[in-house]
């Protein structure tokens, strides 16, 4: 009898535990999103009682509906600021890399149809609104020998807090010291000029639609809208266009001298095929869990994520993390407690 009232209690406490793990919530950056929601789908066929479901609402909302308790992890292109960790008492929050990708400048020219090249002066420029036609100097010197048109420039912009928008705006203070007097980095920052999209998808459809603009949006997004994008010209003077190689070559340096908490930017990355709009994106996990199932079911997910999961990065046209960051975050598992 005794045995089988401790049966009967332990098959109830792990159908609590399952019914408890049932659905975990996230929110964040739509940097990643696509593979993310991939990535979702994958584990819960592996795992079909965890359902994780996640809204790409920008990195700052990400950050917002975490600090707000109103989502269980949150995700950014941006890691977090010492502020923004403090402004959360409850527990601390650990940045897991999850794959890098390139922030692209994608546009409309009517009548160009090959890919253009853009120095970080230029796109500094145009998107300080100095720069306000296709065939200024500026861009005829990056792209000798292109017939580029007399038509106005229309400048795309993120309108959400965006952690795109901070690796586009890092990239430009590092490369342009009047967009870094003027602007500066963020994921919100006054836009001299533009027109606001909501998400990579908004800045790609109001790109698709607009002729003469130009915008910047994560490399899948390009890919999968079939749109133009340029190469931009790196720390070594080469003009380098967004793929998996390029973007892996900007991490190389990161990945020996990661810090700690994997909070790094790696703009502007040094290597003469590094892409320099390049970037790690983040999954921000509490390191206090008080629920016991959704503890174990975000642990074996990270463990997923850095094995299988990586697996899919290519074929979505983001690079995967290098082995030694894996390692480390192997380690900081174990911190979420």
């Amino acid at each position: 009898m005794k045995k089988l009232i401790l049966w009967a209690t332990m098959l109830a406490a792990l159908a609590t535990l399952t019914e408890a793990a049932d659905t975990i919530n996230g929110a964040g950056a739509t940097f990643p999103a696509p593979i993310y929601q991939k990535w979702f789908q994958e584990f819960h066929k592996a795992h079909p009682d965890v359902q994780i479901n996640y809204q790409s609402i920008g990195s700052g909302g990400g950050i917002r509906q975490l600090t707000e308790g109103t989502v269980d992890f949150g995700a950014s292109d941006m890691p977090m600021t010492d502020d923004q960790i403090k402004a959360i008492t409850k527990y601390h929050v650990l940045h897991f890399p999850t794959v890098m990708g390139g922030v692209v400048p994608t546009y409309n020219v009517p009548g160009v149809s090959g890919d253009l090249k853009f120095s970080g002066d230029t796109l500094g420029g145009i998107f300080l609104g100095k720069i306000t036609k296709w065939n200024d100097a500026a861009l005829k010197k990056d792209n000798p020998g292109v017939n580029l048109p007399n038509a106005d420039i229309t400048v795309v912009h993120r309108s959400d807090g965006s952690g795109t928008s901070f690796v586009w705006t890092d990239y430009l203070s590092k490369v342009s010291p009047d967009w870094k007097s003027k602007v500066g980095a963020n994921t919100s920052v006054n836009w001299p000029v533009g027109l606001g999209g909501k998400g990579n998808e908004g800045v790609a459809g109001l790109v698709k639609q607009t002729p003469g603009s130009i915008g910047y949006v994560e490399l899948i997004y390009a890919v999968q809208n079939k749109m133009g994008y340029g190469s931009v010209k790196n720390a070594a003077g080469s003009f380098v266009k967004a793929d998996f190689n390029t973007v892996t070559e900007a991490a190389a340096g990161a990945a020996k001298e990661m810090p700690a908490d994997f909070r790094v930017s790696i703009t502007n990355a040094p290597g003469k095929n590094a892409y320099p709009i390049s970037t790690f994106t983040w999954l921000l996990i509490p390191d206090k869990i008080d629920n016991a199932a959704k503890k174990m079911a975000i642990a074996s997910f990270l463990k997923w994520m850095t094995t299988t999961g990586q697996t899919f990065a290519q074929e979505m046209s983001y690079a995967p993390l290098p082995k030694p960051v894996v390692a480390k975050e192997d380690k900081q598992v174990a911190l979420v407690k």
